[in-house]
């Protein structure tokens, strides 16, 4: 494999709040031979996620922080070139955390798994059948356990995970209101996802429109925000209501930790729950989540949207146009043909 290159995006600088294109840098590396138990994937597909910003921070997350100089940490599925390792085929796909860059040299373990589903696009296996399905389908049915009838808000509802939170909410019976920016992406969540209505948090009358739709109460809560947006929601929290964390898009640093609003008094007087989850706790969950999604798909219940790029090139920008919101769908690199 010595006649192969490499090119990987690397951390050049660390970012004090959202990465920009000149926090990375592009580097050319010659690919080592395979050693006995090693595999070498082609990525074909990069996946770029808005919990990127958390792993590049050192202000309190979940994981290390990617090193300065390091390949930047990402979500990838491609297709097995070669491979020392017999429980791993030659012309296998798969899916792992193999970083921002043509080839990535692993064992197994490292590959999160081998994809089955080769009637779907595969780049559906880091989106809507990826990591953002599997923490929509947790997070709502295991944390939020949605009752037929109940009314779901979901914030970021136009994005990779807050639109099948939507559509996921409706299949259990429930009504949804979707929490977005700007009326395309609002139109978005009514016309394609299927939301019951839908808010736009950038318009002069949001609170007045969110206090509307949500006349009846919330049940269930998906966060994906944080920041002024959750604040106008915990208002209308019914009793027993469940507020589940998964993101905090809106909080552009946290050092300082922001202070707002205080909810406490609202998760008392109305006796409602507020958790925190991070997918990478429950591997257990996935392998049934996959299956139920991948039906959904198939059956014409769950719609998806993806935003490509084509180039590795486009990658260092990728995050901070994430946060600009120029994206439609769930945002990919594209690198390779599959």
């Amino acid at each position: 494999m010595n006649n192969l290159i490499n090119r990987q995006v690397r951390l050049r600088s660390r970012p004090s709040a959202i990465p920009q294109a000149d926090n990375f840098e592009i580097t050319e590396v010659p690919v080592p031979e395979l050693v006995e138990g090693q595999v070498l994937v082609r990525n074909v597909f990069l996946s770029v996620e808005p919990a990127m910003r958390g792993w590049l921070s050192t202000v309190g997350n979940y994981s290390e922080p990617v090193p300065l100089g390091g390949v930047m940490r990402s979500f990838t599925a491609g297709r097995v070139l070669a491979s020392r390792d017999p429980a791993v085929p030659v012309g296998a796909w798969v899916t792992g955390m193999f970083g921002w860059q043509d080839y990535a040299l692993v064992v197994a373990s490292d590959i999160q798994r081998q994809i089955v589903e080769r009637d779907l696009p595969l780049s559906t296996a880091l989106g809507v059948l990826g990591i953002n399905g599997v923490t929509a389908h947790y997070g709502l049915l295991q944390i939020g356990r949605p009752r037929e009838g109940e009314t779901v808000v979901v914030s970021t509802a136009a994005g990779s995970v807050g639109s099948c939170v939507g559509q996921i909410a409706k299949l259990k019976g429930c009504r949804t209101i979707g929490i977005t920016g700007g009326e395309t992406k609002r139109r978005l969540c009514l016309d394609q996802f299927g939301f019951d209505a839908a808010v736009d948090y950038k318009a002069a009358d949001f609170e007045n429109r969110l206090a509307e739709v949500c006349a009846g109460g919330v049940d269930i809560y998906y966060d994906n925000t944080a920041g002024p947006i959750s604040d106008a929601v915990m208002t209308h929290l019914n009793r027993g209501a469940r507020v589940i964390i998964c993101g905090t898009a809106s909080i552009a640093s946290w050092d300082p930790i922001p202070l707002g609003p205080r909810v406490e008094r609202h998760l008392l007087v109305k006796r409602a729950q507020m958790q925190g989850f991070v997918i990478f706790d429950h591997p257990e969950h996935y392998e049934g989540a996959y299956r139920d999604l991948a039906q959904w798909i198939r059956e014409g219940h769950l719609s998806y949207l993806e935003d490509i790029q084509v180039g590795i090139e486009h990658a260092p920008g990728a995050i901070a146009g994430l946060y600009r919101g120029d994206n439609l769908g769930k945002r990919l690199i594209r690198i390779a043909e599959d």
